[in-house]
C-alpha cells in the first residue's frame, strides 16, 4: 500500500488542509476582532479602534455589579467543579472497574446532559429545583452546574482509569491495603494529571454556562448571564473587555492542562 493510497491524492490532501485552515480562520476571526475592540477609546463598538485605551477595563473593574457577578461565577464554578470531580470520578471508576448488569445504561444516563439539548435540561432543572425549594438559590445553582459537569469529568477520567493498569491496584489489595488507602496512595497519584484536566474542564464549563443559569439563578448573576442581559438592553463596549478576559482565562487554563498532560506523558515514556 503506497503513500498515495493511504493519504489520498495530492489534491485530496490539499483540499482537506484548506478546509482545516478555513475552519480555524472562521473560529478565530471573531476573537481577533473582539480583542482589539476591548482596547478601543471609542464610546461605541467600532473596528478598527480609533485609538487604544483601557477605559472599558477600568469600567469593568470599577463596577460593583460586574465584580459581584465575577465573584458569583468564581464561587459557583469552584464549588460545583470540585463536587463534579468527586461524583464524576467515583462514577467513572465504578463504570470502568465494575461488571454489573446495566452498566451501559447507567453510563448513557450519566452522559444525558451532554446529549440532550441544553434548553431541555434547563427546563427539567427548573421544575426539579422548584419542587424542592432550591429555585433561585445559590445552592440550587451549584447543584445544577454540578450535574452539568459530571459528564465532562467522567469522559476525562474514564479514559485515564481505563488505561491505568488494574494489576497495580490488585497488588496493593493483596498486600493488605484498603480500598480507600489504595485510592489515595496508588490510584490518585498516578491519575493526578487527568484529575487536574478534568477539574479545569469542569471549572470552565461552569464559569461559561449561561442557558441553565438564566433559567434557575433568580436574583444571582454570573458573568455570562450579565453579559447576555447587557446585550439585550444595549450594546455596551464593556462586554468586549469581559469577553477578552474570559478568552485569556480559557487559553491560559487550557495551556496549563496541555503542559501538565505533556509532562505526564514524557514522564511515562521515561519510566517505560
Amino acid at each position: 500500500m503506497n503513500r498515495e493510497t493511504i493519504g489520498g491524492s495530492p489534491w485530496t490532501r490539499r483540499a482537506l488542509a484548506a478546509m482545516g485552515i478555513f475552519g480555524l480562520v472562521f473560529l478565530t476571526v471573531p476573537l481577533v476582532i473582539v480583542i482589539p475592540m476591548s482596547f478601543s477609546s471609542a464610546r461605541a463598538l467600532t473596528f478598527p479602534p480609533p485609538s487604544l485605551s483601557l477605559r472599558w477595563y477600568e469600567t469593568f473593574f470599577g463596577d460593583p455589579r460586574w465584580m459581584e457577578a465575577m465573584w458569583t461565577s468564581a464561587f459557583v464554578a469552584a464549588v460545583s467543579s470540585v463536587a463534579a470531580l468527586v461524583l464524576g470520578g467515583l462514577a467513572a471508576y465504578g463504570l470502568r472497574r465494575g461488571t454489573f448488569r446495566g452498566r451501559d445504561w447507567a453510563e448513557g444516563n450519566f452522559m444525558a446532559p451532554l446529549i440532550v439539548p441544553t434548553i431541555i435540561v434547563a427546563i427539567a432543572l427548573y421544575l426539579a429545583l422548584a419542587k424542592v425549594g432550591l429555585l433561585g438559590s445559590l445552592l440550587g445553582l451549584v447543584v445544577a452546574h454540578t450535574l452539568l459537569n459530571v459528564p465532562l469529568v467522567m469522559m476525562v477520567l474514564g479514559v485515564a482509569i481505563r488505561e491505568f493498569d488494574q494489576r497495580i491496584e490488585q497488588v496493593a489489595w493483596s498486600l493488605g491495603a484498603s480500598w480507600g488507602y489504595t485510592m489515595r496512595k496508588v490510584v490518585l497519584p498516578n491519575l493526578a494529571p487527568s484529575v487536574f484536566a478534568a477539574w479545569i474542564f469542569a471549572f470552565i464549563g461552569s464559569f461559561d454556562e449561561v442557558i441553565v443559569t438564566s433559567f434557575i439563578a433568580g436574583k444571582y448573576e454570573t458573568v455570562p448571564k450579565k453579559m447576555f442581559n447587557e446585550l439585550i438592553l444595549e450594546v455596551n463596549p464593556t462586554i468586549t473587555a469581559v469577553a477578552t478576559l474570559l478568552i485569556a482565562f480559557t487559553v491560559l487554563a487550557l495551556a496549563a492542562v496541555a503542559l501538565v498532560l505533556g509532562r505526564a506523558g514524557k514522564l511515562k515514556e521515561t519510566v517505560v
